[in-house]
């Protein structure tokens, strides 16, 4: 069976501003490496996939960003989306174009910006989960195995119903599980069947269709004109058309969470989802003061900060827990614990119409 796999890659990166901007998202940036966390994408899976068998989704915005930067994948590989509609649209829209290409194909759906340390144990666990996902209508997600109370992340629960697959033991899934709060991710760490969803997913094309059939039947419709429409019209026209009506669902909120027939592969990859500034106090070494730094800084008494210069000296003394970006035109100063709240910024930009600075 030929395995293909969709990378989904049209997010803003909002919570990593001001190094994310409108017009170069975080995908598309060097955040750990040398290369940029879509390219790295790219280069994983290329050990298993042949390029012409992968598909990036976006928007228009960034089709010329994806042809720079990855110069080998074929430009009919690109799928452009002219509106955000959220991750199900994003997949229904996929799997009837990738079907066309590579009909009863198997299907990996992941995201563009998501670090992973561990590359081969990820080659085997998608090995694996091709191999799961190939028989019996089985829905596959990849769970992370917890390392500490995260509530910034939706988790998995796992059934004691299991299969052994290359040597991997695979569960049955009970549930997802929205974001918890700290006490209920705490219950989760400590009862040892529950996974971070990594939003990395496996299945068979014509699997996730059926099951976009029955759960989400409007989408499924809309779906099916613009099949019919792409054997008549130019597709582009169409999916300009249509694709504004789908539905602004995800994926797991419209199929997983409903689904009955899914498995859980637990793996520890060395995996972040790199959704804020502080993933790199875990994805970066630290000085002696607990201290992520880049670029041209003098600290003096600083402790568990995350400095980043951009060339201008950068001095601090006697701080704690910030977070301090230095860009060409913005310069960002939060307290850690407040990253996941940068977001707020972005709307009082827009509030001011400083545009400029997004």
């Amino acid at each position: 069976m030929i395995t293909t796999c969709l990378i989904m890659a049209g997010g803003k990166g909002e919570r990593f501003w001001p190094r994310s901007r409108v017009n170069l998202p975080k995908q598309f940036l060097n955040i750990s490496g040398n290369k940029s966390m879509i390219q790295q994408t790219i280069d994983r899976l290329k050990i298993i996939i042949p390029v012409e068998q992968i598909f990036v989704i976006t928007n228009e915005l960034y089709a010329e960003l994806i042809k720079a930067q990855i110069p080998d994948l074929p430009i009919e590989n690109i799928i452009i989306e002219p509106i955000g509609r959220n991750t199900a649209p994003c997949v229904g829209l996929a799997s009837i174009i990738i079907e066309e290409k590579f009909p009863e194909s198997s299907m990996i759906v992941i995201p563009s910006d998501h670090i992973i340390k561990n590359e081969e144990e990820f080659i085997h666990i998608m090995k694996t989960a091709v191999e799961v996902s190939s028989s019996e209508e089985r829905l596959v997600t990849l769970g992370i195995t917890p390392t500490y109370p995260e509530t910034g992340y939706g988790y998995v629960e796992s059934s004691s119903e299991t299969i052994q697959v290359n040597n991997s033991i695979v569960h049955k899934v009970n549930k997802f599980i929205e974001k918890p709060n700290e006490a209920k991710a705490k219950q989760y760490l400590e009862a040892g069947n529950y996974y971070w969803n990594s939003g990395i997913f496996v299945w068979k094309i014509e699997v996730i269709r059926k099951h976009i059939e029955n759960l989400m039947p409007q989408m499924h419709d809309l779906l099916e004109t613009m099949k019919l429409g792409f054997r008549h019209y130019n597709r582009d026209d169409v999916i300009r058309s249509e694709f504004s009506k789908m539905p602004d669902q995800s994926i797991d909120y419209g199929i997983m969470e409903k689904a009955h027939n899914i498995y859980v592969i637990p793996c520890m990859l060395g995996w972040d989802d790199v959704g804020s500034w502080t993933a790199l106090d875990r994805i970066n070494n630290q000085d002696d003061n607990g201290n992520v730094i880049k670029g041209n800084t003098l600290n003096i008494d600083t402790k568990r900060c995350i400095i980043e210069s951009n060339g201008k000296l950068i001095a601090t003394l006697g701080v704690e827990d910030l977070i301090i970006v230095e860009t060409d035109d913005v310069t960002l100063i939060c307290k850690k614990d407040k990253a996941q709240e940068i977001k707020s910024l972005i709307k009082e930009l827009k509030l001011q119409k400083l545009e400029q600075y997004l």
